[in-house]
């Protein structure tokens, strides 16, 4: 039963530890906000969260939490790596969905009669919708690749260049990956879908910068006010979906063996250091890693089109890869917990990491301003 909602301050709200709940929640919103939050029950969410074995500091909700599978879209939570669990729900279906964002040299006027065949030449490049199938056919090899070296294997296929991966999460990469334990069934999946949007809210979408809030940091992400940039919302499509589903019966029976009890049966959970929990782990990270490929590939026939319907060369259009982050992902990271530091598995699902200025994280360009977070908005 969660307990009642304690305002904090203007956008801050605390739920107190009350019942099996091990640590206390947080959610992050104002006072416009919350009343959606309780009437879609997402708060309950948060609640449930807070009792899974292992979670530290507190069960935390971003504001644009809504309700999910398990975990609510918008949630955060950490558990202890070493006693401590890892579930699926807290990641999501879509593994490593994230935005891109590209900037460029352009301004509007330059791309303002243009603008109609950009957008017709984009839909025809990067395919969308459920189901939808790109220009590559991969071997089950060239997966096994995909999964093992991310987006480094488009750049290796002439999709980009080494430069690209200087500012991309993780360089692109999760070294933790196994590419041998997805299931043959997400292997298929995930043959004929590299470069591909997918359906829901993924988008690449041509934008333009309509105010600058901070100059000195919109100066280090190279945008200025009137640029043109694209964004590219998409995650591991079938693949992940797929590792996502297989692993949910591992963990419902990993439940039942290892004795947890928890309010929702969504929130199916192994130990992290347990052979299951170790499985899903890797596998999580090789969908990851064919997310990061995705964007690559999709960002190489974004340059593609701006190249062949604006008739400018590469180098002239400034086309480079601003950030990409993840927003549903599994990273064991270290971070400070009641005054002293600790090796934790961090949930994020709906909801992207934000390293301060000089984190050894942050790429180096932008350690003296602090890490791009990346949100793709409403669609309106």
């Amino acid at each position: 039963m969660m307990g009642k909602l304690e305002k904090i301050d203007g956008y801050r709200w605390r739920l107190p530890k009350t019942g099996a709940m091990r640590v206390e929640g947080i959610i992050y919103a104002d006072e416009t906000m919350i009343g959606k939050i309780l009437d879609e029950k997402a708060a309950e969410q948060v609640a449930n969260v807070a009792c899974l074995p292992g979670i530290v500091g507190r069960s935390m909700a971003m504001p644009d939490i809504h309700w999910g599978y398990g975990f609510p879209i918008g949630g955060v939570a950490a558990t202890r790596v070493e006693d401590g669990v890892i579930s699926p729900g807290g990641i999501g279906y879509d593994i490593s969905c994230g935005v891109r964002l590209l900037r460029t040299n352009l301004t509007h006027k330059d791309i303002e009669s243009s603008l109609e065949k950009l957008v017709d030449a984009l839909f025809h490049a990067v395919p969308s919708g459920i189901g939808s199938t790109g220009r590559l056919r991969l071997s089950d090899e060239n997966v096994r690749q995909v999964l093992k070296n991310g987006a480094a294997w488009a750049i290796e296929q002439g999709m980009g260049d080494g430069e690209d991966l200087d500012t991309i999460e993780d360089r692109g990469r999760l070294d933790t990956a196994d590419p041998d334990i997805p299931s043959r069934r997400a292997v298929e999946r995930g043959r004929d879908q590299l470069g591909t949007l997918g359906s829901g809210n993924h988008f690449a979408e041509i934008q333009r910068v309509d105010e600058i809030y901070d100059p000195a940091v919109a100066a280090a992400f190279g945008l200025f006010s009137g640029q043109i940039t694209v964004m590219i919302h998409t995650g591991s499509r079938g693949l992940g979906y797929q590792v996502c589903d297989d692993s949910l019966g591992v963990m419902q029976s990993a439940m039942r063996q290892y004795g947890f009890t928890l309010p929702d049966r969504q929130l199916a959970c192994a130990p992290f250091a347990s052979p299951e929990g170790q499985q899903y782990f890797a596998a999580m990270a090789a969908a990851t890693n064919y997310a990061r490929a995705n964007r690559q590939a999709i960002t190489h026939w974004v340059r593609l089109t701006f190249t062949k319907v604006l008739g400018r060369s590469p180098r002239d259009l400034g086309m480079d890869i601003v950030y990409d982050v993840s927003h549903n992902v599994g990273k064991v990271e270290e971070h400070e917990v009641d005054g002293r530091k600790r090796r934790l598995c961090v949930h994020r699902k709906g909801a992207t990491r934000a390293f301060p200025a000089g984190h050894p994280e942050v790429p180096e360009k932008y350690r003296g301003v602090g890490q791009p977070v990346l949100i793709p908005g409403t669609m309106g």
